[in-house]
């Protein structure tokens, strides 16, 4: 199997802190700029799993990379360059505590909860008699709490502004930014023949201004369906062919595990973590039109080292 980047411990000329995340390890440098690693690591019902997947983390930056300069013109982000194929280096913003999720269609986790008589999601009242990837008559957003370990947890619009959490008035902008990122990574997936799902958007502040922070349409933050096809599977109450990281919470749910106490993260062989990369492979070539290129992987660490220090050298 190819080598992954799975941990890890650099030290950049003006590093104050790190921060390890699920995916992705935050550096930040003199408080003012953030080098963030996506690494090979995967996780799935908020918990990180026990291998990594080669080409991952790659996938992820650049498909970040490329729909972050395709936004700009909505929203300002926190993007300023990818010294590394697996790295981003941007402004330090101070992020909202919330994730912003909106859905154009009932499925995943809203479709797992409708079934079960949820009716009402986030303070978004549901109507009676959808089905499965059935599409919304509007998208709906749907956020959630950033929990900085364990679940994150569904919040409503009002509960959001009464906490505390966004003030209205910045509030208002995030959904705005919202519906136009969406709209926007709807009309970019459509002209590559796919369905963009769902998806999540982080937000927060800097010198007074909302900008995006994260990453944007990735595999992880975002579920696509084939367009293909689609119509017919929906009629058939078939499933549908997805490029997204469902298919990892299904293999997981099928082997028992939702994260749940006392459950255990079934094995994860080497072959089923080549056809993981695979999938992501797939996706970064369907939604982006380009074929992936795999960087050197002879010392990923080494590598990202070389590279960001050069870049940070250059940009002082």
């Amino acid at each position: 199997m190819a080598k992954t980047l799975v941990h890890t411990d650099f030290n950049f000329d003006g590093q104050r802190s790190v921060y390890h995340g699920k995916v992705r390890d935050m550096y930040n440098i003199n408080d003012d700029i953030l080098v963030m690693v996506a690494t090979d690591r995967i996780s799935a019902f908020d918990v990180i799993l026990p291998k990594g997947i080669p080409g991952k983390g790659q996938v992820l930056n650049q498909i970040a990379a490329t729909f972050l300069d395709a936004t700009a013109d909505i929203v300002p982000n926190w993007k300023l360059a990818t010294p590394d194929p697996m790295v981003t280096v941007g402004l330090k913003c101070e992020g909202f505590p919330v994730e912003m999720i909106i859905r154009g269609y009932l499925t995943g986790s809203a479709w797992r909860e409708y079934k079960n008589g949820c009716r009402e999601l986030c303070g978004v009242k549901l109507p009676d008699g959808m089905r499965e990837n059935e599409r919304f008559p509007e998208p709906i957003i749907t956020p959630t709490t950033k929990a900085a370990e364990g679940h994150d947890e569904n919040i409503s619009r009002e509960e959001i502004i009464a906490q505390g959490l966004v003030s209205a008035e910045d509030y208002a902008i995030v959904e705005d930014y919202t519906r136009k990122l969406f709209a926007r990574g709807t009309e970019i997936a459509a002209s590559k023949g796919l369905i963009l799902v769902d998806t999540k958007y982080e937000f927060g502040k800097r010198d007074g201004k909302v900008m995006l922070m994260d990453e944007i349409h990735t595999p992880d933050s975002s579920r696509y369906f084939y367009a293909d096809g689609f119509e017919e599977r929906f009629a058939k109450g078939e499933p549908q062919k997805q490029l997204s990281k469902e298919f990892v919470r299904q293999w997981l749910i099928e082997h028992d595990f939702m994260g749940k106490e006392g459950q255990q993260v079934p094995e994860m062989t080497d072959e089923y973590c080549n056809s993981v990369s695979q999938r992501y492979i797939e996706l970064f070539e369907e939604i982006t039109g380009t074929r992936f290129e795999a960087a050197d992987d002879e010392d990923l660490a080494q590598r990202i080292q070389r590279n960001v220090t050069n870049y940070l050298a250059t940009n002082k």
